[in-house]
């Protein structure tokens, strides 16, 4: 009988699994091993058909216990990240250990998917550790992240991640089962995130995370226009992330076609918003056949940016449509509003949302 030839770590389909905060943590927030056991088993059963990151949310639960008196302060969570994060990734360490597979710890800041060239630098990595069969483990770098630009909460930066490195799944593993509705039954597909679903979740987070339902479908309606398949499921669930693979629990939020390269989900998903230019008729008409953004068609110019920054696109006080790099500084624009043959953006930096 014929063996079938293994494929390499870079022709295997990329899942990203994000575990949150409470999925992992008990009430007291410790870890709770026997879960991150259970992560390692079933992660490496899939490991030979899949390339993995692990998003993993924790690190403030599992070191603020050092801290005396701990209130929750913003230099108390990059204290108690600064204690968790080497527990945290030594437990993973040590789950996986006995299924051979090593792992590697990543700590991103927001820069690393807003500046192009950081991003790339951050893929070639992954990479580099996919094609050893190394997992990255993922967290934000609480310790020296900027208030200001920092990850809403590892949803998004799972997000991210998967649009940008051109993921088929995002999983995202939670504390419940998946989305309920209004009976209280779990949902198990949406073919699409509206307003009504969005209405069907509940606001609360954890005590130690930052995210909640909310954040999940708000950053799982960006993964499904970027084509990627999402499940929210039990983390907690027998096989669950075996399961999740398989549309086999959970909520299932189905992915739409999408034909953007890498490149332009990276921009559409990773890259910082610096300013808005509101364009008028004629312009939003042009973009949306393709064409390059021109000084003429620019009605306004709103916020602070430099060239090669990006700034989002709206028509005459209609919602965003496009994101776009720019080509000049907003000072500049500003001085070329009305101008003929003035390209503020060529077509290949625009992104239409």
């Amino acid at each position: 009988m014929a063996v079938q030839a293994q494929k390499s770590p870079v022709e295997k389909p990329l899942i990203v699994l994000k575990i949150g905060t409470s999925s992992i943590t008990r009430k007291d927030g410790s870890l709770d091993e026997p879960v991150l056991v259970e992560v390692a088993r079933q992660v490496a059963r899939l490991h030979a058909s899949y390339r993995f990151v692990i998003v993993s949310s924790g690190a403030v639960g599992t070191g603020k216990g050092f801290l005396k008196n701990y209130s929750g302060s913003i230099s108390e969570r990059k204290a108690a990240a600064a204690i968790g994060n080497p527990l945290l990734i030594n437990k993973y360490a040590q789950f996986f250990s006995p299924y051979n597979i090593p792992i590697a710890q990543s700590l991103c800041e927001r820069q690393h998917f807003s500046n192009r060239r950081q991003f790339l630098q951050l893929r070639q990595t992954f990479e580099e550790l996919w094609a050893n069969d190394i997992i990255p483990i993922a967290n934000e770098n609480d310790v020296v992240s900027n208030f200001e630009l920092r990850f809403s909460d590892n949803d998004e930066l799972a997000t991210l991640i998967a649009t940008g490195f051109g993921a088929s799944s995002l999983l995202l593993g939670t504390a419940v089962p998946g989305l309920y509705d209004r009976q209280g039954q779990i949902i198990s597909r949406l073919d699409r995130i509206d307003e009504e679903v969005m209405g069907l979740a509940y606001k609360e987070t954890s005590a130690l995370g930052l995210g909640g339902m909310i954040s999940k479908l708000t950053f799982a309606r960006l993964a499904t226009r970027m084509g990627i398949k999402v499940v929210i499921f039990g983390i907690r669930t027998p096989e669950g992330i075996v399961l999740a693979t398989r549309e086999a629990t959970g909520t299932v939020c189905t992915p739409q076609p999408s034909s953007l390269s890498l490149r332009n989900k990276w921009l559409a998903s990773g890259s910082l918003v610096s300013g808005r230019v509101v364009v008028d008729k004629g312009a939003c008409k042009a973009l949306k056949n393709r064409k390059s953004l021109l000084a003429v068609g620019i009605l306004q110019v709103a916020g602070d940016f430099m060239k090669g920054e990006v700034f989002e696109i709206v028509c005459e006080d209609t919602p965003s449509f496009a994101l776009a790099r720019s080509r000049m500084s907003s000072a500049q624009l500003q001085q070329q509003l009305g101008r003929q043959n003035v390209e503020v953006a060529h077509a290949d930096d625009i992104v239409l949302l």
